[in-house]
């Protein structure tokens, strides 16, 4: 978490016990979900989004053998954008987005 969320953030998870420490290491905002007992939502913090997102990232990354490093960030752009698009015709979405913000 060092280096990726600074010691005010709110931070939001499961149950999972390597998240206990949190508090210990500075982190005083810290909001648990509990799977356990059929809590998927307490709050603000809805964890099975950022869960979904990842089952399906992985999914679609999985289908590249070997990655280069350096391209990594445009290959999880495209499964950000693809994710908060699922269900949709993309190409009418692109053509919107590239009429706004033409490569010219």
């Amino acid at each position: 978490m060092r280096g990726h969320a600074t010691l005010d953030s709110v931070i939001y998870s499961d149950g999972w016990r390597g998240y206990n420490s949190l508090v210990d290491v500075g982190y005083g905002k810290h909001l648990r979900v509990d799977h356990g007992r059929d809590e998927f939502v307490r709050d603000k913090a809805h964890i099975n989004g950022i869960e979904g997102f990842w089952g399906f990232a992985k999914s679609r990354l999985t289908r590249f053998r070997r990655m280069k490093k350096a391209t990594f960030y445009l290959h999880l752009k495209e499964c950000e954008f693809r994710f908060n698009h699922r269900g949709q015709n993309l190409y009418p979405v692109l053509l919107i987005l590239c009429r706004k913000r033409p490569l010219n």
